[in-house]
């Protein structure tokens, strides 16, 4: 089994820094530090990002607001079906034990109160 590397976050900035600025292709940069393209492209998406104690991109920024808003949305779009299927439940004991018109009492009661 392989051992795993470390690169520094420093070493990281650095060979990013360099594909960014066009001295090098990716293929030279994968060749001339031993790495894949994917861990390359991995890296400039945590250097868009400010991961390498540098400021963050505009689109990384962004990036990262869309991220969390998504997570959002599949939290939030999960508890609504969770107390969709809650209320369904409640509904179908509560129409089987006999009570199928809800608030039938209440309704004849409100009706005939108002005011002339």
């Amino acid at each position: 089994m392989r051992n795993q590397r470390s690169f520094s976050l420093e070493s990281k900035r650095r060979v990013v820094e360099e594909l960014m600025s066009g001295e090098s292709r990716p293929a030279q940069l994968c060749r001339r530090y031993n790495i894949t393209s994917s861990v390359l492209y991995h890296w400039k998406k945590q250097y868009s990002r400010g991961k390498f104690n540098n400021e963050p991109t505009e689109e990384g920024a962004l990036q990262d607001r869309i991220e969390k808003l998504e997570r959002l949305v599949g939290k939030l779009t999960l508890e609504n079906e969770f107390l969709k299927r809650g209320l369904q439940h409640s509904l179908s004991q509560f129409q089987r034990n006999g009570k199928s018109s809800l608030g039938s009492s209440t309704s004849s009661g409100i009706s005939g109160g108002g005011v002339d």
